[in-house]
């Protein structure tokens, strides 16, 4: 059987990309199709691979600007040759799932979201800069025929999984389609605490510094309580942030693993102030033993336990985030309690839930 793996793009290491290796552990050699790639920004596991990219590689600026480049994916991504294959797998939060197969191939989507930028969250993704009428006029002259192409491409995959039970809504709400959840993996190997880890004073952030990720909020909260705060990550909205942020806020760019998992460890508690379909770092830092103070929307609702492992703030503003910290000053957390919640969500289990999935659609798999 002859099995392919189907990326948006590959110009990171996020959630996404972190399921894609755990895939390629499973189905070792298996060739991955993707709009684009940029090889010195995946991990080598990735790189190991075969991979084969689309025309939209070679057009100038796709690096930088490739999220506008998306009335071009429709024929980009058609034009990927997946004519052989016998099993395709998507792991898809825009244009991977409407790939061309042959009509023996099977396709199972590992849904990570239904367009957000498509459906509802345009500003949360291209913000709301100077430019900001212009791309939004560019993007709507082509938004109903974009809209029609994703869902009538979502016709064509065989099997959908979601990364969550609020993804599995979003796909029935637009789609139309039911989906299996499979939640995914937290490596609990790489993210632990020790009897060194003690805790510190600061709070933490660790996250792609863009618009729909809402860390304005969080400095604006931050900046009124001068408590310490540290962020990991890099990205568009670093030089506005930087800006807006206050001396008790520092900005770390991205660190190694072994760093990272001691800035959880040692964090008095994790600050998730946007929404998201799911939200791998939560997990990350319940795993090293650190609680979340999350905004109360989206799949963090599945993965923090409130009052056990965090909590939540109702409104996405900075007032409500200064309430939750103090309401989260005192509060004890049992650290082992915080690890064994995200113990449940480890690479083991998704591996299993996966074998499992195509054990009882009859799917074969070169496990």
């Amino acid at each position: 059987m002859k099995i392919a793996l189907v990326h948006d793009w590959l110009n990171g290491m996020r959630g996404g990309e972190k399921c894609l290796e755990v895939l390629l552990e499973m189905m070792p050699h298996t060739p991955i199709f993707t709009l684009l790639c940029e090889p010195d920004k995946i991990s080598e596991e990735i790189q190991r691979s075969t991979i084969s990219t689309s025309w939209i590689q070679k057009l100038p600026f796709v690096k930088s600007k490739y999220r506008y480049f998306l009335p071009l994916f429709p024929w980009a991504i058609r034009n990927l040759n997946l004519k052989d294959c016998d099993l395709v797998i998507s792991i898809s939060h825009c244009a991977a799932k409407s790939v061309s197969l042959p009509r023996k191939a099977i396709h199972v989507c590992y849904c990570l979201t239904p367009m957000r930028y498509m459906w509802g969250f345009y500003d949360e993704y291209f913000g709301k800069g100077p430019y900001h009428w212009l791309k939004f006029l560019g993007l709507t002259l082509f938004l109903k025929r974009l809209q029609r192409w994703d869902q009538e491409s979502s016709r064509r995959v065989d099997y959908f999984i979601a990364i969550s039970q609020h993804v599995a809504k979003r796909i029935k709400n637009l789609y139309g389609r039911d989906s299996e959840v499979i939640y995914p993996p937290i490596d609990t190997a790489k993210f632990y605490y020790n009897d060194l880890d003690l805790k510190e004073d600061y709070f933490l952030i660790v996250s792609a510094l863009v618009p729909y990720k809402r860390i304005d909020l969080a400095i604006r909260a931050f900046n009124q309580t001068g408590l310490p705060l540290k962020i990991i990550g890099a990205g568009t909205e670093f030089e506005k942030l930087k800006t807006l942020a206050g001396p008790n806020i520092q900005f770390l760019g991205w660190v190694s693993n072994d760093l990272l998992r001691q800035y959880y460890a040692r964090a008095q508690a994790l600050i998730f102030p946007g929404e998201e379909d799911f939200g791998i770092t939560p997990l990350e830092a319940q795993a090293c033993g650190t609680p979340v103070i999350a905004f109360r929307k989206g799949g963090v609702l599945e993965t923090v336990k409130e009052g056990e492992t965090g909590l939540f703030f109702d409104d996405q503003t900075p007032n409500a985030l200064v309430q939750a910290l103090e309401k989260f000053k005192g509060t004890p957390y049992d650290r082992e309690a915080l690890r064994q919640n995200a113990f449940q969500f480890r690479t083991e289990i998704f591996q299993q839930k996966f074998k499992e999935f195509f054990r009882k659609n009859n799917i074969s798999f070169n496990e």
